[in-house]
């Protein structure tokens, strides 16, 4: 079984953090720092023994940790007709990357242009002269630059010939060299996982409880009506989360917890129209609307349905309300990054 131990302890205090683009002016204060490079998309259990080793070197020599990443995601940039199902955005990643103890992220916008960038142009162009990199941090398996002539062998050598250290992280037990495989640990399995309704599972492979966030909107009010008022949410069109009902917490802009029970689905018994996050908040008593939120999915409850009566609906929201209640009573952080991410105000 995968633990999420890898990231507990080199996980420090947060400080602040700095996100800024490359291309921009990047701020003194995280140049010369140590560099973590990766996509880390949903920053699971591989991603976070990269970036703690980042963390670690950079702690070790009082210089800034940092994480650069790549927007979009390069697999939509060649793939426009298929876009990845982002597990998380750029504000979620950078959330988590905060609660790692990271300085910084720096994304690169990427597209084709950027693609074809020669590897010896992106080690003296960004690495050296906008970064300033005194040490960089890779996994085993990245590569970058044009015909991804950047391996890892690659890096190291440009490291030794131009005074910034290289560290290569090798290959978690259960972590995917190739993402075909089963039973890895890999952004790709964590979609299918999800899409599968298994957040069990994922939060296992993630190290923490899978959230999204976004922005409160207004609804047909049709749980009002029943009873349930809903705080809405529309996830990104190429969200592949399974249809169904889950037992969830809450997070308030101002850092306030609810927990609560949420429907992800297209509401068949009503309009089949397009999917939402409909949360029903546990003992709360306010306008939501406008507000930025966070929803963390801690377990699946049951599939999305369609009910012959309203009578059965509301009977299976009463149901699924004492289940997620019990659920959320006694649910443990996952590690101490899940703490900080969903635990702790």
């Amino acid at each position: 079984m995968v633990t999420s131990s890898v990231s507990d302890p080199a996980i420090p205090m947060p400080k602040p953090f700095t996100v800024c683009e490359l291309g921009s002016s990047v701020p003194p204060a995280v140049q010369g720092g140590v560099v973590a490079i990766g996509n880390f998309d949903g920053v699971h259990l591989g991603h976070q023994r990269v970036l703690s080793e980042a963390v670690n070197i950079a702690l070790q020599s009082n210089v800034p940790a940092l994480a650069m990443t790549f927007e979009p995601h390069p697999r939509t940039v060649f793939r426009p007709d298929h876009p990845v199902f982002r597990l998380t955005d750029v504000v979620m990643k950078a959330r988590v990357l905060e609660a790692m103890g990271l300085d910084g992220m720096i994304v690169c916008p990427f597209d084709r242009d950027f693609a074809a960038t020669e590897a010896e142009d992106f080690v003296s162009e960004i690495l050296q002269v906008q970064l300033n990199a005194g040490h960089v941090v890779t996994g085993f398996n990245f590569q970058f630059g044009k015909n991804r002539r950047g391996t890892p062998e690659f890096l190291k050598s440009s490291g030794a010939n131009n005074s910034f250290g290289v560290s290569i992280v090798e290959r978690l037990a259960g972590q995917a060299s190739d993402e075909s495989e089963d039973d890895t640990i890999s952004s790709s399995r964590i979609r299918r996982l999800l899409g599968d309704g298994d957040v069990n599972r994922a939060g296992q492979l993630l190290g923490y409880r899978w959230l999204v966030s976004g922005t409160v909107q207004h609804g047909r009010k049709m749980g009002r009506d029943l009873g349930f008022p809903t705080a809405n949410l529309t996830l990104a069109p190429e969200a592949r989360l399974a249809h169904g009902v889950y037992a969830v917490r809450l997070r308030r802009a101002s850092g306030e917890l609810f927990d609560g029970v949420a429907s992800y689905g297209r509401r068949p018994t009503f309009d089949d129209g397009a999917p939402l996050l409909e949360t029903f908040i546990f003992d709360f008593d306010g306008d939501l609307y406008g507000e930025e939120v966070t929803v963390s999915l801690f377990d699946w409850i049951r599939g999305e349905e369609k009910f012959e009566s309203v009578d059965e609906l509301i009977a299976a929201m009463n149901k699924d309300t004492d289940l997620a209640r019990d659920f959320m009573t006694s649910a443990p952080p996952l590690s101490a990054l899940d703490a900080r991410l969903n635990f702790q105000n």
